[in-house]
């Protein structure tokens, strides 16, 4: 398959309406990420019980972010987005209708964890068109672009959009807005990639050959420690992207005297930072190596400016401008861990559609175990125990960093965590 070399500062050409859609469609998805706990709590009910609704909707995504790399490549990647697109705009709605309109506990987990299911299907397979379109050696910069529009969509637009809409038309209401996003960026998808090829080999499998290539996801962890420590680093990344989307609204707006609004706006700002840093680390990564910008800058970073997130703004109070220094710092670190998505099809070069699953696996796991922590210590210690929680994950990631060796194209030796035998070949 012959690939296309068209860049510009490391964004493929042939891919920018993919990209749009990504972003857009995202857009949609991350409308509810800053409020709807808090909106769920506004219901009635328990801040534990609105925590185990995101738990359970990052469950669902962690099974479905499992399996999407490896379906994208059995049945195609435009295929398994289209999948994802259909089941989203539809479990929303009756997310909407049945479980929010009626205030009805039960469906709103049914409606909702069955809706996390979909958007790994369309977000998660557009990293397999990047692999597959994409030189090995500069695959960390097109996929610093993909985290920058994802960023674009879930934190940017998907934070102010909504700070916006909720006072004109309320919580509901967005929400329903963001059902136009989601079917926007789907149909952009569908119509830009059709003509995008990606290898075929895999699509005349025998049932039990796919099968053997879908459980080989979940057998990379065991027979490649590297890809296994790669995946814990991976679902330590977001911890506090996902957690602190949970705890985080109800000591702003609860305890400290923000406005929705203005809680929405600061959450905003980390997402607007990681536009810029995403395409950053993601360039830079290729000269200075992979892993070393993960462990110093990606793993270091996230661990002090997680703690600065909680204890500025309790030291400061409700002072907008001191937040948004912690909430820039996160936008900055969290970026460095973007070569991680080039890592591991690196690692796993003749099955790059299962190593890209464990990937997306190890991101959905992040996810999940983000609130889930969240549910278990919030009682106990309060916001200050899960930020510690974050704080020390990070740690363990930098200490795990250098036991991880991968080859990175365009170095000529064996690169381990430090980079310190990484030459220029």
């Amino acid at each position: 398959m012959s690939i296309n070399n068209k860049q510009w500062l490391g964004l493929p050409l042939n891919l920018l309406w993919g990209y749009i859609a990504i972003a857009v469609f995202m857009t949609g998805d991350g409308f509810e990420l800053a409020f709807l706990s808090h909106y769920i709590k506004a219901l009635g009910f328990t801040p534990a019980e609105a925590s185990f609704a995101f738990t359970l909707y990052g469950l669902a995504a962690a099974l479905s972010a499992w399996v999407s790399g490896v379906v994208a490549e059995i049945i195609t990647p435009q295929k398994t987005m289209f999948i994802g697109f259909v089941l989203w705009c539809v479990f929303h709605v009756l997310f909407l209708v049945f479980g929010l309109g009626q205030a009805n506990y039960g469906l709103i987990l049914l409606f909702y964890g069955i809706r996390g299911l979909a958007y790994p299907l369309f977000l998660y397979s557009f990293i397999v068109v990047i692999i597959h379109n994409v030189r090995s050696e500069n695959s960390s910069s097109a996929l610093g672009w993909y985290w920058a529009v994802y960023s674009v969509g879930i934190g940017v637009a998907g934070s102010y959009i909504p700070s916006f809409t909720i006072p004109i038309m309320g919580e509901m209401g967005t929400l329903w807005l963001a059902l136009a996003f989601c079917f926007a960026g789907g149909v952009i998808a569908m119509i830009s990639l059709r003509h995008v090829k990606t290898p075929g080999h895999m699509h005349n499998l025998t049932p039990r050959e796919k099968f053997a290539e879908l459980s080989r996801a979940v057998t990379l962890l065991y027979t490649n420690r590297n890809i296994f420590l790669s995946s814990i680093v991976r679902i330590i990344n977001t911890l506090s992207l996902f957690g602190f989307a949970v705890i985080m609204p109800m000591m702003f707006v609860d305890e400290l005297g923000f406005t929705t609004s203005e809680w929405l706006q600061v959450w905003a700002a980390f997402f607007f930072t990681t536009i810029f840093s995403n395409v950053f680390w993601g360039v830079l990564a290729e000269k200075m190596g992979w892993m070393k910008v993960v462990r110093w800058f990606g793993c270091v970073g996230m661990a002090l400016s997680s703690l600065a997130f909680y204890y500025m703004p309790q030291h400061f109070g409700h002072n907008f401008a001191m937040a948004l220094i912690p909430a820039v710092a996160l936008g900055i670190f969290v970026a460095a861990f973007v070569p991680m998505a080039a890592v591991f099809p690196a690692l796993e070069p003749k099955h790059k559609g299962a190593a890209i699953s464990v990937y997306n696996l190890s991101a959905g796991l992040s996810n999940f175990l983000a609130p889930a922590i969240a549910v278990v210590l919030l009682p106990y210690f309060s916001t200050i125990g899960v930020v510690i929680a974050y704080t020390t994950l990070y740690v363990i990631a930098f200490i795990i960093c250098p036991f991880i060796r991968v080859e990175q194209p365009g170095f000529s030796n064996q690169q381990v965590c430090e980079g310190k035998t990484a030459t220029i070949s």
